[in-house]
Order: structure tokens, then C-alpha cells, then sequence
């Protein structure tokens, strides 16, 4: 019986008219350029203006590692008995194929090989690509793989599709070029297609071009903790192809991904025995395996999984993209850092341990919530907006001050809290104050700004810290700067609980303060 051959995929559609004025000039390094040459068997290089190895103040390198099986007491993690020692010489010998003589030096700006080709095969087995000449390039980490990449797409005062909330440090690379974000209304899974397709449908010309960037964030979105499914992605990625927009898919929380969270189930330590395959199979894919064109650019780090110190990650996109971001590097970067690592099989197996380690975090979260809260499904509580569990006084479910509300997560490690200040007098009284001042007055007022900043401060003295709001807003410009102007929710503030740093005990006492001050807070007069 003949063996079926799989479908050939497409190659990548020409999407160099997305490129900037910048990307399109940019010349390969001759100096760069010649490295790959002095690797040449025999060669005698007079080029290159390498220091000597020998000048190198260092000898060798030995780190013990844990063995990738490792299962830690999420409780009190302590160091494994066992361990993975790592060896490098300062030239390759027979103990090592690494050498600190090579990974101390001038590399060629793409990264080392062998890493290289250790993250074209992990996007293989995670990412499975839908076409052909897509290729990994290494980075200095997402945030230095993301100012590439505005640096390749976006032009001064351009327009980006953006979701509701956004991680700070990203629209830091992008301000300063004046660019504005266009923000896509979002639900428990992430960004509205349907919103998404309105806004470039409804697209004003005389603001500027329509935006041709989306920067997304998948799985986990710091803050919003939001994870989007198979269809939503699809529908997305639909929208993008029809309006010609290139996704910036940034996903550092793929490999965090843990389920649902049950109310009122038991918590269950993490699992001493994992399968990998059935973790990598329900793992939410990437874009990537429905880019049939090459307009998603893919941003993986180790950050989250390795170390943040590392400062190491990758690019997966097509061939195009990747040379002008080569180009790039050759001038900002010149090389990511050197990196060793367990193979695929070992990073996959400490991955799907890892994941298990937030998943109880998160349900120390959530327990801790239930414990200090009335937790209330959204759909029973009676709260206009409100998505996932509306939490409430202790004791006071029946009451109607709700006090805020979230969608468990089931991947990262934050928690995106809509919090109800309209149900306090306070606030109450502050926005009628706003209101009685006049209409110029009014139309600048930001009740729900200044009202957070103040819960914010008393939070602070109660020794409890969350992250507020505003920080993740996007920038629109200086004209959108009050909830009413963005068109947000009257009398809806937001802050982000963090379930990933602090132990068991921490977070129920950091929850025991937050309701206790809101408590006290939502029943003044």
C-alpha cells in the first residue's frame, strides 16, 4: 500500500510593502558579512578585529543544572538532590561541543547554529507553520525582538491595532515614534474579531493610513490573563488577511498553559508524572498554523521558562521579514547572547513540569480569592459587563455592591480584576463633583483615574501591592486620556494581581488585605 504524500505548503505571499523607509535601506555589514568566513578550514584571517581568546579573562564555565524531570514542591521548592552539570572548556575538546572561546566572541548576528536550529525545531513541533520558507532568527529577548520589529513595520505616526490593555515596556517602543494605538475591544479570550473588522471597515483616511500592524498577545495577556481559542484565532487571522495586516504575535506564556480553574474544587499539587505529547497536543497553536500567507511574526523567549536574566529569544517569520530584521541586528544588536540548553525532549519535559508549578499558583490565587470573597458566577450575579466570577463582601453575595470581577486564568501568571468604584459613595460623590463643575470641566474630569490612584495609595499603606490600571492603558494620544474619552465604562477601574513571586502564605495574606480594605472601603459613607 503506498505510503500517502503529505500536501506540499504554499511559500509566503510578497508582503515587502509593509516594510518601513528604514527597513528597505538598510545594507548588509561587510564586517559582519566576513565572519562566516573565518570558520573556513584553513583559513588565516588579517579582517577581523576579534580580540584573541587567550585575552578573554576567563578559563572554563561549570553550572549544575536541575534534570529536566524535575518535579518541585510548588510549597517549599528546594534544590534537587540530582543534578545536570554542564561543562565548557575554553576551546572544544572531547567533554564538550561548546567552547567559552566561541561563546564569548563576535558571532555571525543570526546567533549560534546550534541554537538556531534548536528553535526551528521547537516552532516545528509547537507552532507547526502552514507554509514553507518560514525561518527562526534569534533575538535579545521579546522586548528587543519587539523595537526590531517596530523598527521594521512602523512608520513615524502610524496607527496599531492593539488590544484593550497593554504591557507597558510595548508601547514604550512605539510612542516615540508618534504612533497611536488603535484598541480592539476584548472579551474573555482576547481581542473581538468583529471589533477588530469594524475598526478597519469604518477606517477615517484623513487620521492616516488605516493601520496594517496588529500586536497581540495570545496566551496568558499580561495583564488581562486572557487566552484565545482555535476559532477566535481564526477569525482574527481572517480579518487580517482581508485587511492586509500583519499580526505580531508575541508569546511568552505559551509554555504556561494550565487549564481551568473549578470553584470550590480542591487544589491538587502538581502532578509527579507528566506526558509531554498530551501536553504539547492541548496546548492552545500558535498563529503560525493557520498563516497560510506569512503575515505573523512570532515572538518566543526563554524568559518565562529558562531565566529572564538570559535575555534570549526568537523570531519565527518568513524569509523576507527575517533578513530585513538580520539587517537590523548587524547595527543595534550585533548578536543575541550565548546560550546552552537541555534538548527539545528535555525542554519539553521541564516545560510541562513548569506549567504545573503555575497552575497550583493560580490556584492559591483563586482559593484565597473564594476564601476572602463571595465568588458569584458572572451570569447569575447581575452585573452589567461583568465576565467570569463577580466577588463580593464576604457574607454579602445578596447584597447589590458588587465589588469586582475576573475570568480565571488558564495560562500566564496575572489575574485582571474590573473593579465596581461606582458602587461606593465615594466615588459617587466624586463623579457628581466632576459632573457639577461645568461642561469644560466635566469633559477633562477622570473620576475613576483619580479615584484609583487613590485606592491605589491606600492599598500601598495596607502593605498589599497590586498593579493599577492606568499603567496598562494604550496610548491614543493626549486627547484620550479620561475613561470618557476612551469610550471605557463609567465607574470601572481595573488593577492586576501577580500570582507568579510570592508563596502560599503570601498570597492568602496578600488577599486577606485587599479585601479587608476594600471591604472597609466599599462600606463607607
Amino acid at each position: 500500500m503506498a505510503v500517502p504524500v503529505p500536501p506540499s505548503l504554499p511559500s509566503s505571499i510578497d508582503l515587502s510593502h509593509h516594510l518601513t523607509t528604514v527597513a528597505r535601506s538598510r545594507h548588509p555589514s561587510p564586517l559582519k558579512d566576513i565572519i562566516q568566513y573565518m570558520s573556513q578550514p584553513g583559513m588565516i584571517s588579517l579582517a577581523g578585529g576579534l580580540p584573541h581568546p587567550s585575552l578573554f579573562p576567563f578559563t572554563a564555565l561549570q553550572a549544575s543544572a536541575y534534570p529536566s524531570s524535575t518535579v518541585l514542591d510548588t510549597t517549599s521548592p528546594t534544590v534537587p538532590s540530582k543534578s545536570v552539570t554542564l561543562n565548557v572548556p575554553l576551546h572544544t575538546d572531547e567533554s564538550s561541543p561548546y567552547s567559552l572561546s566561541s561563546l564569548l566572541q563576535y558571532s555571525a548576528p543570526a546567533g549560534h547554529r546550534a541554537l538556531l536550529a534548536f528553535t526551528k525545531e521547537l516552532t516545528e513541533r509547537l507552532c507547526n507553520p502552514a507554509y514553507s520558507d518560514y525561518t527562526t532568527l534569534l533575538n535579545n529577548g521579546s522586548t528587543d525582538g519587539w523595537n526590531k520589529v517596530c523598527t521594521l513595520l512602523l512608520e513615524p505616526n502610524d496607527y496599531i491595532l492593539v488590544e484593550e490593555q497593554i504591557y507597558p515596556s510595548a508601547q514604550a517602543s512605539f510612542i516615540p515614534f508618534g504612533c497611536k494605538s488603535v484598541v480592539i475591544g476584548v472579551d474573555g479570550q482576547g481581542a473581538k474579531a468583529d471589533l477588530l473588522e469594524q475598526a478597519l471597515r469604518g477606517w477615517d483616511e484623513s487620521k492616516g493610513r488605516r493601520p496594517h500592524v496588529m500586536y497581540i498577545v495570545p496566551v496568558g495577556q499580561n495583564p488581562l490573563g486572557s487566552t484565545m481559542r482555535a476559532a477566535r484565532r481564526k477569525a482574527i487571522y481572517d480579518v487580517c488577511v482581508k485587511y492586509d495586516v500583519v499580526i505580531v504575535e508575541d508569546d511568552p506564556y505559551c509554555m504556561l498553559q494550565f487549564g481551568e480553574y473549578r470553584l470550590g474544587r480542591p487544589t491538587a499539587p502538581a502532578a509527579q508524572t507528566i506526558d509531554v505529547d498530551t501536553f504539547v497536543n492541548l496546548m492552545e497553536k500558535s498563529f503560525l498554523s493557520i498563516d497560510y500567507q506569512g503575515r505573523v511574526i512570532r515572538l518566543d523567549t526563554f524568559s518565562k521558562t529558562i531565566s529572564p536574566g538570559a535575555r534570549l529569544g526568537w523570531f519565527a517569520c518568513n524569509s523576507m521579514f527575517a533578513e530585513r530584521l538580520l539587517r537590523g541586528t548587524e547595527v543595534q544588536t550585533q548578536h543575541p547572547s550565548g546560550f546552552s540548553q537541555w534538548g527539545i525532549s528535555g525542554y519539553l519535559e521541564w516545560a510541562t513540569n513548569l506549567k504545573e508549578q503555575y497552575r497550583v499558583r493560580r490556584d492559591w490565587m483563586m482559593d484565597a480569592l473564594a476564601a476572602s470573597f463571595d465568588l458569584v458566577p458572572a451570569e447569575t450575579a447581575g452585573v452589567n459587563g461583568a465576565l467570569g466570577l463577580v466577588a463580593f463582601a464576604k457574607g454579602g453575595a445578596g447584597s447589590a455592591k458588587p465589588l469586582m470581577s475576573f475570568v480565571p486564568p488558564t495560562a500566564g501568571m496575572f489575574l485582571w480584576c474590573d473593579v465596581y468604584y461606582s458602587s461606593t459613595k465615594p466615588f459617587q460623590r466624586l463623579a457628581a463633583s466632576s459632573v457639577s463643575q461645568g461642561a469644560d470641566s466635566a469633559a477633562d474630569a477622570d473620576p475613576e483615574g483619580e479615584f484609583e490612584r487613590e485606592f491605589w495609595n491606600t492599598l500601598v499603606a495596607a502593605n498589599v501591592l497590586v498593579t493599577p490600571g492606568w499603567y496598562y492603558r494604550p496610548w491614543m494620544g493626549d486627547e484620550y486620556k479620561t475613561v470618557k474619552s476612551r469610550g471605557g465604562r463609567p465607574g470601572v477601574g481595573h488593577f492586576r494581581l501577580a500570582f507568579s513571586l510570592e508563596g502560599k502564605t503570601e498570597i492568602e495574606e496578600g488577599v486577606r488585605r485587599l479585601a479587608e480594605v476594600m471591604h472597609r472601603e466599599w462600606a463607607r459613607e
